[in-house]
C-alpha cells in the first residue's frame, strides 16, 4: 500500500461546499478545521454560522453547529458558551455580517471580554446578496451599488475592523492574516490555531481577521482577485499582530 501524503481534514463532512469557485472561504473552512482536529476539539466544538456566503457552514463542519439571525452570531455565540463553558464555540462572519448588522454584538461581545472565537472573513463586498458595497469595501472600488467607485466624501473611509478592536480593553488577542498564496495561508493557519489554542486556555476574546478574495463579486478571474488581496487590500488594511494580551497596538 502507498504512502497517504495528503488527505481532507475530518474535520470537514462530505458536503460540498457552496462557494464559488476562486472565492478564499474553502481555502478558511479548511484551515479551521485542520486547526480544531490537531487541537484535539474537534468533537466538544459548537460552531455558530452567519448569514452570509457562510450560511451553510454547519453543513461543512464535522462539528455540531447553530444557525444565527444576521449579525447575532456573538450574541449566540455568548449564550452558547456561558451555559457550555466546557465547549469550544467560534462564530464564523463575513464583513457584512460583523462589520455592518452585527456591529454591536461582537463589539459588545469583545468588551466583555467573552472566551470565544471569532473568524472574520473580509472580502471587501457583499458577496452573497449581489457585489454591493459593504463597511470594508475600498475607496474607489466599484461594486453594484458604488458603479463609479466608492467616494470617502460621501461613504466614509473603509473600516478597519482590527484596529479597532485592538483599542478594547477585553479583547485578548487580535490579529490580521491573508489567504492569497501559500505563505500567507500558512501563516493564517497558526494565527487561528493560536486563537482557538487561547480559547482553551481561557484567555478571552480572540478574532482572527482574514483578508480574502471574492472573484464574482468584484467580477475578476480568480488570479487577479488573489492579486488585488494582495496588492490593494494589505495595503489599507495592513497584515499582523494588533493586541495580544500585554502587547500593544500597532
Amino acid at each position: 500500500m502507498g504512502t497517504i501524503i495528503y488527505e481532507k481534514s475530518r474535520g470537514l463532512t462530505d458536503t460540498p461546499f457552496t462557494y464559488c469557485p476562486g472565492c478564499s472561504h474553502g481555502i478558511i473552512n479548511k484551515l479551521v478545521a485542520e486547526c480544531l482536529v490537531e487541537l484535539g476539539v474537534l468533537e466538544k466544538t459548537i460552531l455558530v454560522a452567519s448569514v452570509g456566503c457562510s450560511v451553510f457552514a454547519y453543513e461543512f463542519f464535522n462539528c455540531d453547529g447553530v444557525q444565527a439571525a444576521h449579525g447575532r452570531a456573538p450574541a449566540v455565540a455568548t449564550g452558547i458558551k456561558r451555559t457550555n463553558p466546557d465547549k469550544i464555540v467560534f462564530t464564523y462572519q463575513g464583513d457584512g455580517d460583523l462589520a455592518s448588522i452585527g456591529t454591536a454584538e461582537i463589539i459588545h461581545a469583545a468588551h466583555r471580554g467573552e472566551n470565544i472565537t471569532v473568524i472574520f472573513v473580509n472580502n471587501a463586498i457583499y458577496g452573497m446578496t449581489g457585489g454591493q458595497m459593504a463597511p470594508t469595501t475600498l475607496v474607489g472600488q466599484k461594486t453594484s451599488t458604488s458603479p463609479g467607485g466608492r467616494i470617502e466624501r460621501l461613504q466614509g473611509k473603509p473600516l478597519q475592523v482590527s484596529e479597532l478592536f485592538a483599542q478594547i480593553p477585553s479583547a485578548a488577542y487580535i490579529e490580521r492574516v491573508s489567504s492569497h498564496d501559500v505563505p500567507h495561508i500558512l501563516r493564517a493557519k497558526k494565527t487561528i490555531k493560536k486563537a482557538f489554542q487561547n480559547q482553551i486556555d481561557g484567555r478571552g476574546f480572540s478574532m482572527v481577521e482574514v483578508l480574502a478574495a471574492c472573484n464574482i463579486g468584484l467580477k475578476m478571474n480568480p488570479t487577479d482577485s488573489m492579486r488585488f488581496v494582495e496588492k490593494e487590500m494589505t495595503a489599507y488594511y495592513p497584515l499582523g499582530v494588533y493586541k495580544d494580551e500585554g502587547r500593544a497596538a500597532r
